[in-house]
């Protein structure tokens, strides 16, 4: 079945196929166009990919760059071209085919906008334009635009340092060196095209699984890793562990937490505070300002989700939905509360001059300083604003949150969490859609994890990442069938040695 091999394997079946002797004109000008999108495909770094890969497992970022491919082939001139973190899930060994791609794009007379944190990206470009300084409100102002060194020259700018070298994400002083007694031993992975790879995993590390695309890193971890230790903690759990002919260590583990990049929820209701369980703290702390008190007013009234303290006309949610049929529902302000989500008597409580509506109407770095002095409350806030969060909004409906805050609203949840010390967290490109700024508060974040004597493992292609973790784990040399083997683990200095690794390459230019 021609669909069901690689690119490459593809590609070469059809080479064959036009260079055959008795190949007629017709089956050499199909193959010829077959040959050019395929090679589009590969020039996007999607040669791993087969025909037949369903659309339902492809990553936003292969999603993106199949389309990508597709314009390349198209011809078209004249054309705005708007991409969105293109190099999400790359490896620096394919971001050049990426760039690549991009400028063919433009040389061919069209304009391509691309929204980026990549470094690498961003040098490549012919306008840099610069927004911030901050997040949220603090940020939405024009701070630099011009040429990489007209960046690099603005005082104010915050990525200037970053491009420039003079700044770097955190990078520990000593790296925690694993310990044989310590470590989580898996033998004989096999999924997909994982080829039967044996690997010691240390714990109480910080660790990478890094490759390039689609060398099995997401299969060895999500896939095999996690429901065996899923299934273990679980027994009566329907989740079996993937093809795996043993592993070993998994009583030195008490519990195993995945942060995904899933919604902290579906609809408009949910949000930081209701997620982080601050709300609880704070709908307790209204109920026993003396007001509240006398009018008999427990924290249930504080709930937009129960009867009594909310709005009627929109049920607590702010918004009222509007059914659209065969396009996605529409939701409109409550013209009743005004998008408040509570009734006037409860809005008429106020703790600290506050209401309850304008509490949740606050950044959480504002909120931190009004409940600083309440521990519950300022743990999980404090916890937020060590991701990287300080700029959102208490109640900012969870629709709202990318990919990437999300999974950092659920790590700071964990972080306000009373520590085991046995646990084990796992995380799947937490760098998607940061800048170097963020990426510095992340990993101090996940440095304190690990310092309280948990294991963190981080899948990531992220060089500052890498050049900050205890111990790496590289999977490849190639994507597809061409990988699934253990190319090289140890420290990111080891790594760096290691001749036949692609990403030890590229670590020597940061460590």
């Amino acid at each position: 079945d021609i669909s069901a091999l690689p690119l490459t394997e593809a590609a070469k079946f059809f080479k064959h196929a036009k260079e055959s002797k008795d190949a007629n004109d017709v089956v050499v000008q199909l193959c010829s166009e077959i040959l050019a999108r395929l090679q589009f495909l590969s020039d996007t770094g999607l040669e791993y990919l087969s025909l037949d890969r369903p659309a339902s497992t492809l990553s936003g970022g292969e999603t993106q760059r199949i389309r990508l491919a597709s314009q390349l082939g198209s011809g078209l001139t004249g054309v705005l071209y708007v991409l969105d973190e293109p190099s999400i899930g790359l490896h620096p060994r394919d971001n050049s085919k990426l760039i690549s791609a991009l400028e063919r794009l433009r040389d061919a007379g069209n304009s391509v906008v691309v929204v980026e944190h990549d470094s690498e990206t961003i040098r490549a470009a012919d306008e840099i334009i610069e927004l911030g300084p901050g997040a949220g409100e603090n940020g939405g102002r024009l701070i630099a635009q011009g040429s990489l060194q007209d960046i690099i020259n603005t005082k104010d700018s915050v990525s200037g340092p970053f491009l420039s070298g003079k700044s770097q994400p955190h990078r520990p002083n000593k790296r925690r060196k694993p310990s044989k007694q310590n470590q989580l031993e898996l033998r004989g992975a096999s999924l997909h095209n994982l080829q039967n790879v044996d690997v010691s995993i240390p714990l109480g590390l910080f660790v990478c699984v890094t490759g390039v695309s689609g060398s099995g890193k997401s299969t060895l971890i999500n896939e095999t890793l996690y429901p065996a230790l899923f299934e273990h903690l679980n027994p009566n759990s329907k989740r079996r562990p993937a093809s795996l002919e043993s592993i070993s260590g998994l009583e030195l583990i008490d519990k195993v937490i995945s942060v995904d990049q899933s919604p902290i929820g579906r609809t408009p209701r949910s949000n930081p505070a209701t997620y982080t369980g601050v709300f609880g703290t704070i709908r307790e702390l209204f109920a026993k300002v003396p007001e509240a008190r006398a009018r008999g007013y427990s924290a249930g009234r504080f709930s937009f989700n129960v009867k009594g303290g909310r709005c009627e006309r929109c049920r607590g949610g702010g918004l009222i939905s509007i059914d659209m049929h065969f396009l996605p529902d529409l939701y409109l302000e409550c013209p009743v509360c005004g998008g408040r989500r509570y009734n006037r008597d409860t809005l008429e409580i106020k703790y600290r001059g506050l209401n309850i509506a304008q509490v949740l109407d606050l950044q959480v770095s504002e909120a931190l300083q009004i409940f600083k002095n309440v521990p519950a409350a300022q743990k999980r806030l404090q916890s937020l604003v060590n991701v990287g969060l300080g700029y959102l909004k208490l109640g900012q409906s969870a629709t709202t949150l990318s990919g990437g805050e999300a999974q950092r609203v659920k790590l700071a949840s964990e972080l306000a969490k009373q520590q085991t010390g046995k646990t084990l967290y796992l995380l799947d490109e937490p760098t998607t859609g940061l800048h170097p700024i963020d990426i510095d508060k992340l990993l101090l974040a996940l440095h304190s994890l690990v310092d309280g004597g948990n294991t963190v493992i981080v899948i990531e292609h992220n060089q500052d990442v890498l050049a900050s973790c205890d111990w790496i784990i590289d999977l490849g040399p190639e994507g597809g069938s061409a990988g699934g083997k253990l190319v090289a683990q140890g420290s990111p200095e080891e790594v760096a040695r290691c001749k036949g690794s692609h990403t030890g390459r590229y670590l020597k230019t940061v460590i």
